[in-house]
């Protein structure tokens, strides 16, 4: 019945949109519950599949799982399938979304309209590079914006970023995929020179204006209540997630403070390897978003 379903309203949808409804249905429902008929399938059971999903760190694919399934049960009532749409009982059954401080773009096809638009930007370099290198790394703004170039290892493609410029107070390490790479090289002949990678347009002595990238996509023609410099790091989280990565890598690699005082004993480069990997998959995934390819998973380890 899933697959019908899909079939039948594919069409009204993009095929990015199209092509991630249906990876996330063969992914996180149809193994359980796909090949039984829909009118004997109960609400408890479709409980324990969009709380599979939520107890891997992935609360946003669970309420839009529990969207599609309501949306195939009421296909199936209005096909004299089933009765009723048992999805519906769970109304209210799982968290509300939490309420982001810092507005973000989560779906594929708002990102890669996201990051066209910052290719087109037609401002200063330094900010066209700040952009590009938010969307790769997703680090805090205040991180970014005073990088400075003695932080930087091109050859080991490592970013350190010292102790006393991160929130945790601890030195953070940063993967540079091969496309954060080339957004630096291309930099580097304009402030290499210089102390900050991005430096204030005032004064090469100071780094850009902690208002800088938030202007910039006000210009670009978001709105606060769409997307901040802050965003990034909610959108890589919200889909690193979706896609199966390590809960603690991410985590790790967004520098959150851990609260749980037997996970605290990490360090700064814990999951190290596997943030490698990830954060270059990070890179290669944004590149075929923006070339409008389809969404596909970036990572193959299985996610449950």
């Amino acid at each position: 019945m899933g697959w019908e379903w899909h079939d039948k309203f594919k069409a009204s949808l993009t095929e990015c949109s199209a092509a991630e409804i249906l990876h996330r249905l063969e992914r996180d429902v149809f193994p359980w519950i796909g090949s039984r008929p829909v009118r004997e399938v109960t609400a408890p059971e479709l409980l324990a599949v969009v709380r599979r999903i939520e107890s891997r760190g992935a609360p946003e694919t669970a309420r839009r799982c529990l969207q599609y399934l309501s949306r195939i049960g009421r296909y199936a009532v209005a096909t004299g399938r089933a009765e009723r749409d048992a999805a519906a009982d769970l109304r209210g059954c799982l968290p509300p979304a939490n309420k982001r401080h810092f507005s973000s773009l989560t779906d594929p096809k708002d990102i890669a309209g996201l990051l066209r638009s910052i290719d087109a930007y037609q401002g200063s370099l330094v900010v066209l590079c700040a952009l590009r290198l938010a969307s790769m790394t997703f680090v805090r703004p205040g991180e970014l914006r005073k990088a400075e170039w003695t932080e930087f290892n091109l050859e080991g493609a490592e970013w350190r970023i010292p102790a006393e410029r991160m929130k945790m107070k601890e030195q953070h390490i940063v993967p540079l995929s091969r496309q954060a790479l080339a957004v630096l090289g291309e930099l580097h002949p304009l402030t290499g020179s210089g102390k900050y990678v991005f430096p204030s347009v005032r004064s090469s002595a100071r780094p850009m204006s902690e208002n800088t990238i938030n202007g910039a996509l006000r210009r670009m023609g978001y709105t606060k209540e769409e997307m901040t410099g802050h965003g990034f790091r909610s959108m890589a989280s919200t889909l690193l997630n979706e896609m199966g990565w390590n809960r603690d890598a991410i985590e790790r690699q967004l520098a959150h403070g851990e609260r749980n005082a037997i996970r605290a004993s990490y360090n700064f480069a814990e999951y190290l390897p596997e943030r490698r990997r990830m954060m270059a998959a990070w890179s290669d995934f944004l590149d075929k978003l923006r070339a409008g390819a389809k969404v596909t998973p970036i990572h193959a380890t299985a996610v449950e």
